[in-house]
């Protein structure tokens, strides 16, 4: 992971690396959650904000990176605005929604700030 703080307005850069450690050619589905502890409003306890497909061969592996945009963070808070809160986030890296692979802590910095028509909501993968 490249920075363990981003601004509400930053993004957040992890890298890893994904291995078939089977025989057999394969496709991971690497799945990216994000779960918010601290939220002014109750949030669930995880949802599925990015996903990427990655082909493998028989023991191979690759190195994936992923930027997660701080917009993916935000919900509609009470006011009926789309919010993203300074605060505790946990992005959890998995093949499936009950079993993390990789959990890394985060923090949103600086004000709260209202999203307009120019959120970013898509983590990309690379």
């Amino acid at each position: 992971m490249t920075g363990e703080e981003a601004s509400t307005d930053g993004e957040f850069a992890l890298s890893f690396t994904v291995r078939n450690t089977g025989g057999r050619e394969g496709v991971e589905v690497v799945q990216l959650y994000l779960h918010d502890p601290v939220a002014s409003v109750v949030q669930p306890v995880q949802r599925l904000i990015g996903y990427g497909r990655v082909p493998l061969g028989p023991g191979g592996s690759r190195r994936l990176s992923v930027t997660v945009p701080a917009d993916l963070a935000s919900f509609t808070g009470l006011d009926g605005r789309r919010v993203v809160e300074p605060g505790e986030l946990e992005l959890r890296l998995s093949a499936a929604s009950d079993a993390p692979r990789l959990t890394a802590r985060v923090r949103l910095t600086g004000p709260v700030r209202y999203l307009d028509h120019t959120r970013r909501l898509h983590a990309e993968f690379r």
